[in-house]
């Protein structure tokens, strides 16, 4: 015979103070476990978006990112031929591209932080088709001119149209701001590749990576055919989301171990309130307990009765923990990757399953927290808990 769950609410009720200590402990507990998640989320969805399953990218064999590649002028002609890359009115869709990290201040602090300067082709738009120019105009190939993403104005000082900023050994006119829908494009600024690699020191015909448009999402595998059986060719092809998914990697793995490392110290916490709380509710209801016993309830249906009441609070500290981490999503900040060392804005992401995730995980520490003390409730004697009335 179960216990009714409307005498689970009233005892709740009517010890709400305690409750709401085990309450805000979840909380607070399930709060920062959604954030940190958010925050991982939101850093591999700017990343991974970066790529598109129509692009590939050709780098040299065993560079793990683009700051460690490198492919030849020579080497480029020789891939600018090989089937599978899509043409344009003005030849084959390929951008062989520079990328150079520099130090920029913070508008938020004034300190610097390291921008990823990308040297890019004329028709880097036809290739990378989802950035749009959405202030001024793309720089003119051949002019010291850069155009800079949506996010690099926002984060850095002077990244503005119509100022001049100096790169390596060029004063460079900004004469454009891009929209890259929210990817890691969206934190660079981009030069002409022929000069913003003698800018640098570097010359003109050597390239950290190759960006090409396929002909179709299912021609990669013919242009990695002809390029990675090659004799002259050193390099390695792959899909460019793939290659941001790669990338996105340790740094989405550090937040989410630290996040969990923080929850999880948290969640100690949160669990001894609602034992606390628990076990107060059991040394106060020792008459109620006894007189259930009597009444033929068992002592599964008493374990069950106190684990409803435990799993109930648990429930609502984790509504309340996401409801209070709500306001977040959305929210732009910024994080270094690993990978390359350079900064990239992104957002807060919080989706429907990372609340479910907080949720559940709520209910874990509700049953952690409410299992013993329900047990104990089950197993005092029926005898003793009557003589106590």
């Amino acid at each position: 015979m179960a216990i009714p769950l409307i005498y689970n609410l009233r005892s709740v009720k009517a010890r709400w103070t305690s409750a709401i200590v085990a309450v805000l402990g979840i909380a607070g507990t399930v709060g920062v476990f959604v954030a940190m998640l958010s925050l991982a989320r939101g850093f591999k969805t700017t990343l991974v978006s970066s790529g598109s399953a129509d692009n590939a990218m050709i780098m040299r064999a065993g560079a793990t990112s683009e700051l460690t590649g490198g492919v030849s002028l020579d080497a480029v002609k020789i891939a600018q031929d090989a089937p599978g890359i899509a043409r344009g009115s003005e030849g084959p869709l390929i951008t062989p591209e520079i990328v150079i990290v520099a130090p920029i201040p913070l508008i938020s602090t004034g300190t610097d932080a390291n921008v990823q300067l990308r040297g890019v082709s004329k028709n880097v738009l036809e290739i990378r088709r989802n950035v749009k120019i959405i202030e001024g105009r793309m720089f003119t190939p051949g002019l010291a001119e850069v155009v800079v993403g949506k996010n690099a104005t926002k984060s850095y000082a002077g990244l503005t149209v119509g100022k001049i900023i100096s790169l390596g050994t060029v004063k460079w006119n900004i004469v454009g701001v891009f929209d890259a829908g929210g990817t890691s494009f969206d934190s660079e600024v981009w030069a002409d590749a022929k000069l913003l690699g003698p800018a640098y020191g570097r010359g003109d015909n050597f390239f950290q990576s190759v960006t090409v448009h396929l002909t179709s999402p299912d021609s990669l595998q013919q242009l990695r055919d002809a390029l990675t059986k090659d004799p002259r060719l050193n390099v390695d092809v792959t899909r460019e989301v793939d290659y941001y998914t790669k990338q996105s990697g340790r740094l989405t793995s550090l937040i989410t171990i630290l996040g969990g490392l923080v929850a999880a110290v948290m969640a100690i916490g949160a669990v001894f309130g609602a034992l606390n709380t628990m076990y107060s509710a059991v040394a106060e209801r020792g008459r109620e307990i006894g007189t259930m016993r009597a009444l033929g309830f068992t002592g599964i249906a008493v374990v069950l009765s106190f684990m409803v009441e435990a799993l109930l609070i648990s429930f609502i500290g984790g509504a309340l923990g996401c409801l209070a981490v709500l306001p977040v999503n959305g929210l732009t900040t910024g994080a270094m990757n690993l990978q390359t060392f350079s900064h990239v804005a992104f957002a807060f992401l919080i989706t429907p399953d990372l609340l479910i995730k907080g949720v559940i995980f709520a209910l874990v520490m509700g049953v952690v927290g409410g299992l013993l003390p329900a047990v104990r409730a089950a197993g005092i004697p029926v005898a003793s808990a009557l003589r106590s009335m």
